[in-house]
């Protein structure tokens, strides 16, 4: 009751929403879903720049979305299918392996992430050509580093 009592009295002070946010924060579940897709992106650029992975993990359990982590997954291929190097097939390889150790990312989310690349592939490839032999050779990759499950693997679309 005392908690009710004080909660009102914080929703009733001026710009109360402020002061809750002050108070007991506005968490993962309060963001917004463009919100979180656009700090998922910012995320994964920065890793790109620095290299760092704890960084980059800290970062993620900082958005307190662990439901979400699918959008980093699928960001993450997408990123690679999108890029002309090897830089960063390697850095998100590595990512992706990092997450999936230290358990911050699921094998459920991580099949969600994958399963909606394989969903879209075919309009991905329409702005990038080579798109399946790249996502191929990744999921490939990360099968033999124990991120994706075989099953999983075998689920991949090829033209």
């Amino acid at each position: 009751r005392a908690a009710l009592d004080r909660a009102t009295v914080l929703l009733s002070v001026t710009k109360g929403g402020k002061r809750i946010d002050n108070v007991w924060g506005s968490g993962g579940g309060q963001q917004s879903v463009k919100h979180l897709v656009k700090e998922i992106d910012m995320l994964l650029k920065e890793y790109l720049l620095s290299g760092d992975v704890l960084e980059a993990e800290r970062c993620l359990q900082e958005l307190e979305v662990p439901h979400f982590h699918h959008e980093l997954v699928y960001e993450a291929v997408v990123m690679v299918l999108e890029s002309t190097g090897e830089k960063t097939f390697k850095m998100m390889l590595d990512l992706l392996k990092s997450l999936s150790r230290s358990s911050v990312i699921t094998m459920d989310q991580m099949k969600r992430g994958y399963e909606r690349v394989y969903s879209e592939i075919p309009d991905i490839n329409l702005d990038v050509p080579h798109s399946y032999s790249v996502l191929e050779r990744f999921v490939e990759e990360c099968f033999q580093a124990g991120i994706i499950s075989k099953p999983l693997r075998d689920l991949c679309p090829s033209r």
